[in-house]
């Protein structure tokens, strides 16, 4: 897996390759029966549905078989950089014994490479210029930690690493939303479950971290809003304008409810259950 030179956000190291993984994100975590999962399944235990050649049996069908909580999950590039770059090629089928390290490694670099996906989010943005230096800074060094040893992987203390990073990433959001019009709204962190925001004029507003379960965001202007670890499971954004938005991912859509007049960010597609 060749290291980038340029970074940027729809870079194919920050994507999910599933056919240059060993289905980690099938095997090493754990889910329990619910509204996301038709089934239990412990970590380290491959999924049911998980086939011979790594793929999904009903990847085409997921949400209809009880497993939407599957297709809101994107491991951001890690599984196949576990897969080829820290076990080689080497599968926990060909090699048993290696399994237990690289279930504990797959989370560690899952980790990493969210960070990695925002950080070049962030080196995407003109108006934050006066942060790229520390940003490429930052993700030269988590691009070399990510291509490390499994021992040096699993020592990493991704707290501290994200609390550096996050530093970086808020000053470049303030200064690409300093660039929006008026006075921007701040919801950092705020509870908003199941809030009627129909309309919303939120554009350049900091969501950072909010509650958005099941609000009602249909045609809100969302423009150029931080949206970095927003819950927005079941938020209906039918007619929303997220043109510009910072940080926004494409699990985050997933999880979310639109339709064919919801304005997306160039870079993620529009998910196939939203209403046409």
């Amino acid at each position: 897996m060749s290291r980038p030179t340029a970074p940027h956000a729809d870079h194919p190291d920050l994507r999910a390759d599933c056919g240059n993984c060993f289905g980690l994100c099938c095997v090493a975590l754990p889910f329990a029966r619910s509204a996301d999962f038709a089934a239990d399944k412990a970590a380290g235990t491959p999924c049911s549905n998980l086939q011979e050649d790594f793929g999904c049996g009903i990847h085409d069908r997921l949400r209809e078989r009880g497993y939407p909580g599957c297709t809101v999950f994107d491991c951001f590039g890690a599984g196949q950089k576990v897969s080829q770059v820290t076990f080689g090629g080497r599968s926990w089928r060909t090699e048993p014994g290696s399994a237990r390290t690289m279930y504990e490694v797959f989370p560690v670099v899952r980790q990493l490479h969210e960070l990695l996906r925002y950080t070049a989010e962030a080196l995407d943005l003109p108006a934050a210029g006066a942060a790229h230096r520390e940003l490429r800074e930052a993700y030269d060094r988590l691009d070399a930690l990510t291509r490390d040893t499994a021992d040096t992987l699993l020592a990493a203390d991704v707290p501290a690493l994200r609390a550096e990073v996050n530093a970086h990433l808020l000053r470049a959001s303030e200064l690409a939303r300093a660039a929006v019009p008026g006075k921007k709204k701040n919801h950092r962190g705020a509870d908003l479950l199941g809030a009627r925001r129909r309309g919303a004029k939120l554009r350049g507003a900091t969501l950072r971290g909010a509650c958005l379960i099941a609000a009602d965001l249909s045609g809100a202007d969302l423009r150029d809003a931080d949206l970095i670890g927003a819950d927005m499971r079941d938020a209906n954004l039918c007619g929303a304008d997220l043109t510009g938005a910072l940080f926004l991912t494409q699990p985050q859509l997933n999880a979310a409810r639109g339709d064919a007049a919801t304005r997306i960010p160039a870079g993620l597609r529009r998910p196939e259950h939203w209403a046409s």
